[in-house]
């Protein structure tokens, strides 16, 4: 036994050193990923739609500059609370392709509730020749499209700091603690006070941040909250017919005799 405990040993010491060794750079980059409270995130959560309508608000005036929403419609602010005649107003103040006029030529006007959320460039070339190269994502999807969703688009930013100064940066790129690398080729799009809020919140740049992948969020995931209160019906149905269930199982046994 004390020969086989030693063997055992031998060859499971190794295997443990290195699993630690593999963990760390997990355990690493785990804790730099941001932990942010979600309204959405539990069970029963739902969006905080005050905080999805100020996160509107940033999209429309700093995201949309470079950034699409080519999956949404203006009447989808529904969604996040806003009133048909607000709709309205939001959608009259964008300018979008109408199609062509008697001449064939191409023709723009007001846009309605039922128009796709207006795209800042044309087409994909003119976006990259206006960002020096590179192609702003569409934010549709962001949240679900990446690893760590609406933790890690927040980290993103967040995450701009000055580049340590043995880190050697590439012309054009800004130096970012969560971005893959930690180049990255869109500048700083929030700090402290970039907007204005209409109902009076701070405008820290957490909350900037906060609030934007909040609208994000519930635009990559607008069904969430239905979803979770089927998902909860479902539930309690079946709760239900369980107990329904043993009750008759127990009504129709009660008088057989062992």
């Amino acid at each position: 036994m004390p020969k086989l405990r030693s063997l055992l040993a031998g060859v499971f010491a190794p295997a443990l050193v290195v699993a630690s060794l593999l963990s760390v750079p997990a355990m690493a980059q785990e804790d730099a990923m941001p932990r942010e409270k979600w309204s959405f995130e539990k069970l029963f959560g739902t969006f905080d739609l005050a905080a999805a309508q100020r996160g509107f608000q940033i999209y429309s005036g700093v995201c949309s500059n470079c950034h699409s929403l080519k999956l949404l419609h203006y009447r989808d602010l529904s969604g996040i609370g806003l009133e048909p005649e607000q709709i309205k107003a939001v959608a009259a103040g964008f300018t979008v392709p109408l199609g062509t006029d008697d001449q064939g030529n191409p023709k723009e006007g007001p846009a309605t509730p039922a128009s796709a959320f207006r795209s800042p460039f044309a087409n994909d070339k003119a976006a990259r020749v206006a960002n020096n190269g590179a192609l702003p994502p569409d934010l549709s999807l962001i949240v679900n499209a990446r690893e760590g969703g609406a933790n890690y688009v927040y980290g993103i930013l967040t995450g701009y700091v000055p580049a340590p100064a043995a880190f050697k940066m590439q012309d054009g790129l800004y130096y970012n603690k969560m971005y893959p690398g930690h180049q990255i080729g869109m500048p700083q799009p929030l700090q402290d006070g970039t907007v204005e809020y209409t109902d009076g919140t701070g405008t820290s740049l957490d909350q900037e941040a906060h609030d934007v992948v909040t609208f994000l969020s519930w635009a990559a995931n607008p069904e969430t909250v239905e979803r979770k209160q089927i998902g909860v019906r479902v539930v309690l149905f079946l709760v239900f017919m369980t107990g329904l269930t043993y009750a008759v199982k127990r009504k129709v046994w009660s008088n057989v005799h062992h």
